[in-house]
């Protein structure tokens, strides 16, 4: 009822049929030696109608590692509704490499109109959904070992309803001198994370990042009138910067948050953190990992905090930090290279998130203090059943943290996990609504993308995540490298606080 007179029927809703609802999708054609699998996924409202769409990455079976060699097939990028219509197909063409760490793209509504935008690095020979080429549609810029070190590389804002590349500009920052990046084939060079984060407390920039091993630079970029525009860049071989030990701190991924508390968002960066205004804020020098986690872990203490892991020798394998000011509180003994770490309430016999990683015997709580037996799993995380306490993600199953044993909740049928060794899902968040969190895997075929819903009843109230800004742009960067779960921005877990009712302004 509007105004006291009655609308049209709504659709009718998505149904689910022995716990799961499939959309269909259509794998691109192979080439002589590869095919396609279904791989990272993210949402947004690419179409304006009010309901979430589904944008996934393609990637060839032949995909490689930024340390392989080898000439790969091209990463296909497809926007379907929750109905299974595809809405168009981008082809990023030869001179993009494929691979976990050559394409990050984010889907977010960064002008207000309603509709998402798809953002992401694009060259020489890319299709955008209705055909037309970006740049030279000949060129190939590819070596004989299948690197691309040499040709002009662009950042491209694609419509969310047509697939059209509305406005491409030279992606900041440029390649430049290959050796320059931490080593001269083109492991490093090569190594991008993307992000979306309100700097300014009401509008939603584009983050892009190189480098993270030796030298890294980030750009922010407003997005406005079909205008791609950049607002700042962070570079740790400048000359505000150089020597301040903000060189070789990054992760495979980042996290985005307002970790000062002033409405806007910061970008923790691995080992260090860059402030809204694109200046460094602080750095623990502890180097590069491979996971992290920023949330409100300790409910006790005010503001966020941040669980990371390390790969460095002589390093903390683990530490656990104030997040305003980068202080460690606790760390774990450095023990090479600690490759997975997960912090989350998993657990209600200890208050607050616990910790765990790949390298430690023990769970800790958020003193550090050695908790017993650590789960079965180093992944992911979920809020799946009717409880606060978040479950445990790995592969294609949901398990129940206990301190005896993990117990099964849900077994993916017909599915596979993607990332190879990761094992992790197409997405997982609250996409559908009542805070719970959906799974999404594709299909063994590759032909559907399975969502799992939980079948639980809860008691609990609370908003739907997507409403928290840090949950909701964590959604947009889970399929940043190596990924990583969602985190709002209070505590969710046993004895959980009243939560906060967002403001929520509409376009």
């Amino acid at each position: 009822m509007v105004g006291g007179v009655e609308q049209p029927a709504s659709p009718s809703a998505v149904q689910f049929r022995s716990g799961y609802y499939d959309v269909p999708i259509s794998p691109p054609s192979g080439g002589s030696d590869y095919t396609y699998e279904a791989n990272d996924a993210s949402v947004g409202d690419l179409d304006g109608d009010g309901d979430l769409d589904i944008v996934l990455k393609w990637q060839p079976t032949n995909a490689k590692d930024n340390s392989q060699s080898g000439v790969t097939g091209n990463t296909i990028v497809d926007g379907y509704t929750l109905q299974g219509q595809r809405l168009w197909r981008i082809d990023l063409g030869r001179n993009i490499r494929s691979g976990a760490h050559y394409t990050q793209f984010q889907v977010y509504d960064y002008d207000g109109d309603g509709k998402a935008e798809v953002a992401m690095k694009t060259a020489d020979g890319t299709i955008d959904g209705t055909g037309r080429t970006i740049g030279n549609a000949s060129a190939d810029h590819r070596n004989s070992s299948g690197y691309v070190l040499s040709g002009p590389e662009f950042l491209t804002v694609f419509n969310g309803r047509t697939g059209a590349a509305v406005s491409t500009v030279d992606y900041v920052p440029p390649r430049g001198t290959v050796s320059s990046w931490g080593d001269s084939y083109g492991n490093r060079v090569d190594r991008f994370l993307a992000g979306t984060a309100y700097l300014d407390g009401s509008k939603p920039s584009l983050i892009e990042a190189r480098g993270y091993y030796t030298r890294t630079v980030i750009s922010a970029w407003s997005y406005s009138g079909g205008q791609l525009t950049r607002t700042w860049t962070f570079d740790t071989s400048s000359s505000t910067n150089a020597g301040k030990g903000y060189d070789g701190q990054g992760n495979h991924a980042l996290t985005i948050g307002d970790v000062d508390a002033d409405g806007r968002d910061e970008i923790v960066y691995g080992s260090m953190a860059v402030d809204d205004n694109g200046a460094g804020l602080w750095t623990t020098r502890n180097g590069h990992g491979d996971a992290a986690h920023l949330g409100d872990l300790d409910p006790s203490r005010p503001g966020l905090e941040y669980f990371k892991v390390d790969e460095d020798s002589s390093k903390p394998s683990s530490y656990y930090a104030d997040a305003r000011t980068g202080q460690v509180l606790w760390s774990t003994p450095a023990s090479g290279d600690n490759g997975r770490g997960v912090a989350g309430d998993i657990w209600a016999g200890s208050d607050g998130a616990e910790m765990w990683s790949a390298a430690d015997g023990s769970i800790r709580d958020r003193s550090g203090a050695a908790k017993g037996r650590k789960p079965a799993s180093v992944n992911f995380l979920s809020w799946w059943d009717g409880d606060p306490v978040r479950e445990l993600l790995d592969g294609t199953h949901i398990d129940k943290y206990g301190t005896s044993a993990d117990t099964r909740l849900l077994t993916g049928s017909g599915v596979h996990s993607n990332n190879g060794t990761k094992a992790t899902p197409s997405l997982s968040g609250d996409i559908l609504g009542d805070w719970r969190e959906e799974v999404i895997w594709p299909t063994s075929d590759n032909k559907a993308l399975r969502i799992y819903s939980t079948p639980y009843e809860t008691d609990r109230k609370i908003t739907t995540l997507l409403q928290d800004r840090p949950y909701r742009v964590a959604l947009a960067w889970q399929n940043t490298a190596y990924n990583q779960p969602p985190h709002p921005s209070f505590f969710l877990g046993n004895k959980m606080a009243t939560p906060p009712r967002p403001k929520i302004a509409t376009p």
